[in-house]
């Protein structure tokens, strides 16, 4: 079978939907079951992960490299925009942010980190509503700090930045009235 995946070298940065950013360690040959496969070792400095994942299997996990700087300036525009929160109840807007968390579309994370920014003067969060924001502000903050060269807290800061100067004119009195 031909392989037609992004091919990926070691030492590259890459985004496993489900884990975020990674780094390709090595590449492995193994036999398993009798079968010989050829194996990216993934390395994931923030949960302390190691993972292999079959090269054969890539794009049906949707693995990629990182986002293009055109992505990357589109996540940055989608913080800047109005939040929108569904009037759904809360357990199906949740389940709907988790996906669009671990589909690994920068877009999309940065949506789900947008909706449930909390400005400091506004109502407190829930306890799940801002665990769903952590991660996807983290993994958000993962990808740019990757692509930016430059640390997870530095690329966090940054995000909260474009909230905090963006959110409020979202929250003014208009809507207390």
């Amino acid at each position: 079978m031909a392989v037609n995946a992004p091919a990926f070298d070691v030492g590259d940065y890459v985004v496993y939907p489900k884990h975020g950013v990674g780094r390709v360690i090595e590449l492995q040959s193994e036999e398993i079951a009798g079968m010989k496969l050829e194996l990216y070792v993934l390395r994931f400095e923030k949960e302390r992960m190691t993972l292999r994942v079959p090269v054969n299997k890539v794009e049906a996990i949707g693995m990629r490299k990182l986002s293009s700087d055109k992505t990357l300036k589109e996540a940055m525009e989608t913080l800047k925009g109005k939040p929108r929160v569904k009037r759904t109840m809360w357990s199906r807007r949740a389940q709907e942010y988790e996906a669009k968390i671990n589909s690994g579309d920068l877009v999309s994370i940065a949506e789900v980190t947008r909706d449930l920014f909390r400005p400091e003067d506004q109502p407190e969060q829930s306890y799940s509503e801002r665990q769903i924001f952590e991660a996807a502000s983290s993994r958000l903050a993962r990808e740019l700090a990757a692509m930016e060269k430059t640390d997870e807290p530095a690329a966090l800061a940054k995000i909260l930045d474009v909230l905090k100067t963006h959110a409020p004119r979202y929250y003014d009195s208009t809507e207390d009235a």
